[in-house]
């Protein structure tokens, strides 16, 4: 019987000897008398011995399972021919997506994203395009299961957004949405020009980990903050809180400058506030290790011509492509609609190699 199952490539696509050791080691450190110590490692320690565990367990089952197959086919019994057939698939999927999984192996590829959108060169188009990108990132996160939460909103005064801030959580958010990073143009015929010319616009995607208080990676210390509270504003800079409860938080070393206002409570302002704080001086203090910038957001290009990763074309024809990866899909509306995911994995795949 003529079916094909590769046995071996589970095992070549997964470090089993290396990820067991590992497991093997840090399983060795939390026995210790004294492993809690030091609360922040300890926790560190066993969240990595939980999804070391979870990993290896994943894939020794797919390898289990090729196994069995592969005995089965060995039989050259055509009566199992479909059931075979239908088992292989299924299994060559699931390894193909534990196999691009790989590819994120940053320290914070597994967990949660802080995704902010700024309209930038384009004035309402701009704002209205950074409106269209907040849809399609939701719709993403959405099919792909990962729960939302706006944290900051900054509405335009006649159309769109001029800046949100949203918590994307669910495994390998960060992982994915890194991706997203960067200048995001759009050009189509403008529905507020009233010769309905053609425009381009722009739109700036700042992706960031998110980094718990407990991080020893980001520690901030209470004297070096500069907090404010005020009232809420809503679009055209009318109050909609009786109470102050939107905070802004300056990190006086660095100049970062954080503003949270979407919840009622002070307190919950304040703690989604932080959060943005230390994952951008987490991505500073990255960026100040590779020796690419020196200053917060990695002195951001411009949001305009020539420093774009993607384009998106409605007129005068339908494209979308990105200029990092050369990628490029034609279903505009699919990919407006959150359909990103070939973008994602070409990126992530490029980078990798």
């Amino acid at each position: 019987m003529n079916v094909r199952l590769n046995c071996s490539r589970s095992r070549s696509i997964f470090d089993w000897d290396h990820k067991k050791s590992e497991l093997s080691k840090l399983t060795k450190q939390s026995e210790a008398s004294n492993f809690w110590d030091n609360p922040n490692n300890a926790r560190q320690i066993m969240k990595t011995i939980s999804d070391l565990h979870d990993e290896i367990e994943m894939w020794e089952t797919l390898f289990q399972q090729t196994q069995s197959l592969h005995d089965l086919a060995a039989m050259e019994d055509e009566s199992f021919r479909s059931e075979l057939e239908n088992e292989i698939l299924d299994i060559e999927q699931k390894i193909d997506v534990l196999e691009f999984d790989t590819l994120l192996s940053g320290p914070y590829d597994k967990g949660n994203a802080i995704l902010s959108i700024n309209a930038g060169a384009g004035g309402t188009d701009a704002q209205d395009w950074a409106e269209m990108l907040e849809r399609m990132y939701l719709r993403w996160a959405e099919r792909s299961g990962f729960k939302t939460e706006i944290i900051h909103l900054s509405e335009g005064e006649e159309a769109g957004i001029k800046s949100i801030t949203i918590s994307i959580s669910g495994k390998y958010a960060y992982g994915y949405l890194r991706a997203e990073k960067g200048v995001h143009r759009l050009v189509r015929l403008s529905p507020f020009d009233a010769a309905h010319r053609r425009h381009t616009s722009f739109v700036q995607v700042e992706v960031l980990p998110e980094v718990t208080a407990e991080d020893p990676d980001v520690i901030i210390n209470p004297d070096d903050l500069e907090i404010d509270v005020y009232k809420s504003a809503g679009a055209g800079g009318q109050n909609v809180q009786k109470n102050a409860t939107a905070i802004r938080i300056k990190h006086k070393p660095t100049g970062i400058v954080v503003t949270c206002q979407n919840e009622r409570s002070q307190l919950q302002n304040k703690e989604n506030a932080m959060k943005v704080l230390r994952g951008r001086l987490y991505e500073m203090k990255l960026e100040e290790q590779e020796k690419q910038i020196a200053k917060l957001k990695g002195e951001f290009q411009k949001i305009e011509w020539g420093s774009q990763i993607r384009s998106y074309v409605l007129h005068p024809y339908q494209m979308v492509k990105d200029h990092r990866t050369e990628h490029e899909e034609g279903n505009t509306q699919a990919v407006l609609d959150g359909d990103i995911d070939s973008f994602i994995q070409a990126y992530l795949k490029a980078n990798k190699q």
